[in-house]
């Protein structure tokens, strides 16, 4: 899946499929500006920080156990969203700090560090990526993913793919090659 938030006409948190089919809002209302997410994997949590509300919320990947982490002035200028074991991080572009946040009851917010500049951050760590499975995009013997001869999308579940074309070509009829 893929996950997204815009904050154009109507601001909402949607998820799609990998090649952007079964598009999906998950948050609707009481949202205004969402910028930043991050995913719970495991449990299959959404969160975001809406900058215009000043906080951070989470929900499920359906739209459901939606609830508010933490709110207030404190998380004002938030950009940039990451999670990892029993905290979120995220950077405040004011002072550039790094915030540490209990992702599960919104206290214990600690300042961690300055950086110059810091925009986004993201968490590396073994457990946080998850395994990968035998899927439909993987080449094929003649060095094409999933047999499409440009880009290959996974679809509804890893077993389905959809083959695009880059700029400037269309799909062959045979829904694999570009021309």
């Amino acid at each position: 899946k893929l996950f997204f938030t815009d904050y154009g006409n109507a601001a909402k948190v949607e998820r799609c499929d990998m090649d952007g089919t079964n598009r999906t809002w998950i948050v609707d209302s009481k949202i205004e500006q969402p910028t930043a997410l991050a995913l719970d994997l495991i449990n299959k949590y959404v969160y975001w920080v809406d900058i215009y509300l000043d906080s951070v919320e989470v929900v499920d990947y359906q739209g459901r156990k939606r609830h508010t982490i933490i709110k207030g002035r404190q998380l004002r200028h938030l950009c940039g969203l990451a999670l990892f074991e029993n905290y979120l991080y995220t950077v405040n572009s004011d002072n550039l700090s790094i915030l540490q946040i209990n992702r599960y009851n919104g206290s214990d917010v600690q300042s961690l560090a300055r950086l110059d500049n810091a925009k986004e951050i993201r968490v590396y760590q073994k457990r946080t990526q998850t395994g990968v499975r035998s899927h439909a995009c993987e080449v094929d013997p003649y060095g094409m993913p999933g047999g499409c001869s440009h880009i290959c999308l996974l679809s509804s579940n890893y077993k389905a793919r959809t083959c695009r074309c880059r700029t400037g070509f269309i799909l062959g009829s045979d829904g694999r090659s570009c021309k």
